[in-house]
């Protein structure tokens, strides 16, 4: 009852730690929402299969479940005669998929899908998709085509395959996407397969997926329902991950924000109520009691601004998937659906945060002594207690050791390494600022009390050293959001840096032969490069699976190369990480099986260092193709004296500089976006602390600003004081942000020197930086002022 009557009593010093909460409530549904609905969901193209049987999985690098291992042709054909066998079964389908492209007057139609757009003639029965007109190709040369190209039957279309160019009769059109060709041909173009069909009555699926699984035993998986979900494109599965990791970037930035906030909201809103809190403890209230009061507060805080978070965390998700949507991190069928769980979450997340924040200032509030209800004004008597001490150490220790780690973190996580090392040494910087406070203050303000008349210097300086909690409690939020500001902002700058330069310098003097509108490049484009042997690089990528040590088996990226010295026979060539993954050596041997469910044994001829021109795990060239027959070409790397004039179409030559650009262009959206958002995040929360923190100071302020009206200052003077320390806080707080920011982009730096081989220096953005501070400051200086001339009764304007 205590907690709510001083809700009610004293709701404006609770508003920021409130509207915090709400706001962080709000992200939480609304990414949790956006997650939900961007699980896998059964593609259109599989819809018609009842079950689908599916081989097992290996495992990445990083030991997740990752690509399908292949059977072969025959294989797959063993499994389907032995399904056919299951009563109900309609239809067993040897499902392919393969890149097929059309050029529609020689110009390619862009397809970002277009790596698994081809399938054979069987495969359409698993959607169903239907003719619309024609009939189903029955020679090499036929092909049904969608009746969205608006190609009539009988006339010719040009397909990209990976071997290049082809003219087929379009022999039928179909009322779905893809492109159809006879299952011999199909089976020609990728022998392998990771899908075996089952069209049959879908209320019968329940009973016949364990007949199924019984015939199949242990060479694969029969799945049914959403579960066929498991089966999705490359390129969505991409998209997906790479929105996955924007919301939860998201939800940890805002999380993080949010208990920052609060807790630095509900500090000061505490040390402000020293002396009401010495009168509880007075009239008998005990220090359990008192805490019991403070969360209560939060709690009640937490519990509406969850609610009202929750709905407006619903009401954003639109806008949450355009913006998903537009960045191309979300699959093009992407769609909302509301369920309950996500709101209950967020709601509890409100609360759990609210209290979460205010536990230091409940602890802080119960050791207020009742003899301060005596005091004529509030004054610190330690600002820095054993506790502080050592949570304030723990943080910095935390955030230096996390510095040093993203200095050698992977790719993957250096960024979210980089961000931990930024909370951790912004909460050390808020803990321990009372101890650097009065020596920056008395140092800035020292000069202008020797050269100005005026009491003002001595005033400001006066109210800061005497209150360093308070201070750094309401420096806090601008230490916080400088802090990101720096680091986001520094983070794209240093990658933009970096990747660019490194591949620029690998490609020196090199034209690079890249795709224009394609999925890739096809072997005709590689052979009208005349690439060869010597001088010229035409690496060609698969999937190969290796067994490991332990049994498992596991998935690595594989290149197919011409350079004569690793495309030789029966050998490999890896890197050295590689070779630790695998436990291999140079001379050993290992069996190697590729996507068309073959395998072959090779020798280990070299284990060289990392060299991302090369490749992980090379072979020939001529050995990938064999087994991969749909394998494209990324881009071709010829001296540029040798650079081809004229291309087939779907392919173009750039230089080395705006290779690496563009390479590079696309992670460099996302992260600008990525950044952009973030920064919008932690400057928003702050800000709206900022703005509270300053007018709860104010406001407290406001018996000493009468005494001082009183003694005869003037409404100028007495502005120009709140004025001064409010740009005093805010500087500090500027400095300590940008102070604790440097460490994890130096880390995030000296990492990019490392794996770039490149110089890579520290970078910040100062523009973003400066508006920030910019932005601080001026809504501190109007809180702060806005308050301190209601004080004295002078209307503003």
């Amino acid at each position: 009852m205590i907690a709510l009557a001083n809700l009610r009593t004293q709701w404006t010093s609770f508003l920021a730690a409130f509207l915090a909460t709400a706001f962080g409530a709000a992200l939480i549904s609304a990414t949790l929402i956006v997650f939900d609905s961007s699980q896998p969901v059964v593609q259109p193209r599989l819809e018609g299969a009842a079950a689908l049987v599916l081989p097992a999985q290996a495992e990445d690098e990083f030991g997740n479940p990752s690509d399908f291992i292949p059977w072969t042709s025959g294989e797959a054909q063993r499994i389907a005669d032995d399904v056919r066998g299951v009563p109900r079964t309609d239809a067993i389908v040897i499902d392919r998929s393969f890149y097929a492209q059309p050029f529609i007057g020689g110009t390619p139609i862009e397809d970002e899908g277009a790596k698994e757009s081809g399938h054979g003639w069987s495969s359409a029965q698993l959607a169903p998709y239907v003719l619309t007109a024609g009939e189903a190709p029955t020679g090499f040369d036929q092909i049904v085509v969608p009746v969205s190209l608006n190609v009539a039957v009988g006339e010719s279309i040009s397909i990209n395959l990976a071997a290049g160019l082809r003219d087929f009769t379009v022999s039928g059109t179909l009322d779905g996407p893809g492109f159809y060709f006879t299952d011999d041909y199909a089976a020609q173009l990728n022998p392998g397969v990771r899908s075996v069909g089952v069209v049959g009555a879908s209320p019968a699926i329940e009973e016949l997926a364990p007949q199924i699984q019984e015939v199949v035993g242990d060479r694969g998986t029969v799945i049914s329902g959403d579960a066929r979900a498991a089966l999705e494109p490359e390129y969505i599965s991409h998209r997906r991950n790479l929105g996955s990791q924007l919301i939860v970037a998201m939800s940890t930035i805002g999380l993080f924000t949010t208990v920052f906030v609060v807790g630095s909201t509900l500090t000061l809103a505490v040390s402000e109520r020293r002396r009401e809190i010495g009168l509880l403890r007075t009239v008998g209230a005990s220090p359990g009691q008192i805490r019991r009061m403070v969360l209560g507060e939060a709690a009640a805080i937490g519990l509406v601004g969850g609610l009202v978070g929750a709905a407006l965390g619903v009401s954003s998700t639109p806008a949450l998937r355009a913006l998903l949507l537009n960045l191309g991190v979300a699959p093009p069928d992407f769609h909302i659906h509301i369920s309950a769980w996500p709101l209950l979450v967020a709601v509890g997340v409100g609360v759990a945060v609210a209290v979460l924040g205010a536990w230091a200032a409940a602890g802080s509030a119960t050791k207020v002594a009742p003899i301060e209800a005596m005091l004529a004004v509030a004054v610190e008597r330690k600002p820095m207690t054993r506790s502080r001490w050592v949570a304030g150490l723990v943080a910095l220790i935390g955030g230096l050791v996390a510095t040093v780690v993203t200095a050698t973190a992977g790719a993957d996580s250096r960024i979210n390494t980089a961000i931990a090392a930024a909370m951790f040494l912004i909460v050390a910087a808020a803990l321990l600022a009372p101890v650097i406070i009065g020596p920056i203050v008395s140092m800035v303000t020292w000069p202008l009390a020797r050269r100005s008349k005026s009491a003002a210097p001595m005033l400001i300086r006066a109210e800061l050293t005497t209150g360093t909690r308070r201070v750094a409690a309401t420096a806090a939020p601008v230490i916080a959001a400088v802090g990101f500001a720096v680091l986001l902002s520094g983070m794209v700058q240093t990658m933009a840096a970096a990747y660019p330069a490194e591949q620029t310098e690998q490609a020196r003097g090199l034209a690079i032969v890249v795709p224009d509108r394609t999925a890739g490049l096809s072997d005709q484009v590689v052979l009208e490069t005349g690439a060869g042997p010597v001088g010229t690089r035409a690496p060609l990528p698969t999937r190969l699976f290796v067994h490991e040590a332990s049994g498992d088996v596991m998935v690595v990226d594989g290149i197919g190369s011409l350079d004569e010295r690793y495309a030789v026979a029966g050998q490999a060539v890896l890197d050295e990480a590689t070779a630790r993954l695998l436990g291999v050596q140079s001379g050993d041997t290992i069996p190697v099986r590729f996507v068309d469910g073959r395998s072959e044994e090779f020798r280990i001829s070299q284990v060289l260092s990392l060299d991302p021109a090369r490749g992980t795990f090379v072979v020939p060239r001529e050995t990938v193709r064999d087994h991969d027959p749909s394998a494209l070409t990324d881009s071709v790397f010829v001296p540029e004296d040798q650079a081809p004039i004229e291309f087939t179409a779907g392919a173009m030559v750039t230089d080395a500089y705006n290779y690496a650009l563009q390479d590079y262009r696309v992670d460099a959206r996302l992260t600008n976006w990525l950044a952009a958002v973030l920064t919008v995040m932690a400057v928003g929360y702050s800000g709206l602390s900022v703005a509270n923190s300053m007018a709860m100071s104010a406001h407290q302020r406001r018996p000493d600003t009468a005494v001082m009206k009183g003694s005869g200052g003037t409404v100028r003077q007495l502005l120009s004081v709140a004025f001064g320390e409010s740009a005093i806080v805010v500087m500090i707080g500027s400095v300590l942000g940008l102070i604790v920011a440097l460490p994890p982009l130096g880390g995030m730096a000296v990492g990019l020197s490392q794996v770039t081989e490149t110089e890579v220096g520290l970078q910040v953005g100062w523009p973003t930086v400066l508006s920030v501070v910019a932005g601080c400051l001026l809504l501190a200086s109007v809180s702060t002022l806005a308050v301190t001339r209601r004080v004295l009764g002078t209307p503003p304007g």
